[in-house]
């Protein structure tokens, strides 16, 4: 079976741009800098993204250039016992998939109440009890919230769609209108913010610079996840879309525009968010540390208060902002269900369609417990472990299978074939160093901290939840490499 390319450099940079800018690049990053030093903060980031982000990304992208395959296939033409880190790479995307689109469906739901600022007045209820209908625990799941479940479908037919039509026309040309669409909303946004009364407060909240902090090893540690988290590394998505390039590209250069890209946006989202939020802060005679929130908290309660609290037009910065998060999230989407659709395309042998059928039918399947009413806890237990154990630990086998075993230097020959810019022994050294050191210092404090006390404290039962679906998803990835069973 062929393998499918694509048309254009700039269709797979942007793609790629696509997958790596996520509803983390505008609800985490702003608020990261913020607690770790402001602007101080770059200085630890970009030594984490020069260090860690961009060399992984590198051994990715060469990785699925190489070897022609999604990351168990590449992993397995390197050496055939490292297949099953590959599948955990690929499980731990699928996982991530199920809750990602549901978060989806909140945002299409935000973007439809948008246009008349449907959330009301009370925000905090609205979501909570209006949307969600959250439950007292994660063990009452209670019914379905029908209005995420609605959006829930519509996020996965608009994927579905996508994904059928392929690499080019599907994923290529959706990425050619929503990357450059999601720049435009990023300006818009930047420039309605700044030009509030008390946003130059906020701004100064954000960037202020606290060099103090530049010693405390918690600042690393945050600099070196946020450069990892927010890349797509470890998911196997970037090994699966550098597969499909054609042999003389230049994967020094697109793995720097990518991640330069990345964290531009990041950088840039934090003026508009931080700018919201300073305006708010002064409308309401408050410091923006009583008002300032990070995640799920910050996009779909404290912005959508602010955006009430907006001197003029509140509804169409409202539908900016969802849409900027809709488009984030999809393009995201879309490169983890190619993940998932392309290892069992390579491993059975099978058509596109019926990989696409076949992983989305399963995707919202498992979706479907996070759109009850307990649904929130378990998206926030099993997001908080398949990002430690999921993820970073994919990122650690990774190096050491590749920058150890098989050898740094033999991808580092064959990014260089064609790049304007050479990996050199800077690379091996942050391959086999720098990266695993310290992605294992940061599954160690996260391991020390859950040892220490439940994550949010919620019972140790619940907490089971997130340890199972790990365990479950590793010894899925092991035995996946013996199925030997052809499908057309």
């Amino acid at each position: 079976m062929a393998r499918e390319v694509w048309n254009t450099r700039v269709g797979f940079i942007l793609a790629a741009i696509g997958s790596a800018v996520g509803l983390g690049n505008i609800w985490r990053f702003s608020y990261m800098a913020y607690e770790n030093g402001g602007g101080a903060f770059l200085i630890p980031y970009f030594v984490a993204l020069l260090t860690a982000g961009i060399p992984l990304m590198i051994l990715e992208f060469g990785l699925g250039s190489k070897f022609r395959g999604s990351a168990p296939l590449s992993l397995k033409r390197a050496k055939k016992s490292f297949e099953w880190i590959g599948w955990w790479g690929v499980i731990a995307s699928f996982i991530i998939t199920t809750y990602y689109s549901v978060i989806v469906g909140w945002s299409l739901v935000y973007l439809l109440k948008a246009f008349t600022l449907g959330w009301g007045t009370d925000t905090g209820a609205f979501f909570n009890n209006e949307l969600l209908h959250v439950s007292d625990s994660p063990w009452n799941l209670g019914s379905f919230s029908y209005p995420v479940l609605i959006g829930l479908l519509a996020t996965w037919l608009i994927i579905w769609f996508v994904e059928k039509r392929g690499v080019q026309a599907g994923i290529e040309r959706s990425s050619k209108i929503f990357i450059p669409l999601l720049w435009v909303l990023l300006i818009v946004l930047v420039f309605r913010a700044i030009t509030l009364e008390g946003s130059i407060n906020g701004i100064e909240w954000y960037l202020k610079p606290d060099f103090s902090k530049l010693t405390d090893i918690k600042v690393w540690q945050a600099a070196y996840g946020q450069a990892f988290y927010s890349l797509s590394i470890g998911m196997a998505i970037m090994i699966t879309y550098s597969s499909y390039l054609s042999k003389k590209s230049d994967i020094v250069n697109n793995a720097f525009i990518v991640s330069l890209a990345d964290g531009a946006f990041s950088f840039t989202m934090g003026f508009a968010i931080f700018g919201t939020l300073g305006y708010m802060a002064y409308a309401k005679g408050l410091g923006i540390e009583e008002v300032v929130a990070q995640s799920i908290g910050l996009a779909f309660v404290v912005l959508p208060e602010a955006l009430n609290m907006l001197p003029g037009l509140k509804a169409l910065t409202a539908v900016a902002f969802f849409l900027c998060i809709v488009i984030a999230a999809l393009s995201s989407l879309i490169s983890l269900v190619e993940a998932f659709a392309s290892s069992i395309m390579d491993k059975f042998e099978m058509k596109r369609g019926k990989a696409v059928d076949l992983t989305i039918g399963f995707g919202l399947l498992f979706s479907l417990i996070y759109a009850t009413r307990g649904g929130i806890y378990w998206l926030d237990i099993i997001d908080h472990f398949i990002n430690t154990y999921g993820l970073i630990i994919v990122g650690i086998l990774e190096t050491i299978a590749i920058g150890w075993i098989y050898g740094a230097d033999k991808i580092r020959e064959w990014v260089n074939n064609y790049s304007d810019i050479m990996a050199g022994i800077w690379w091996d050294a942050c391959v086999k160093f720098v990266i695993p050191v310290a992605l294992m210092y940061i599954v160690f404090v996260d391991t020390r901290s859950n040892l220490a006390a439940p994550y949010e404290g919620y019972d140790p039962a619940a907490i089971m939840i997130g340890a199972g679906v790990i365990v479950l998803g590793i010894l899925i990835s092991i035995l996946t490499p013996f199925i030997n069973k052809e499908v057309k």
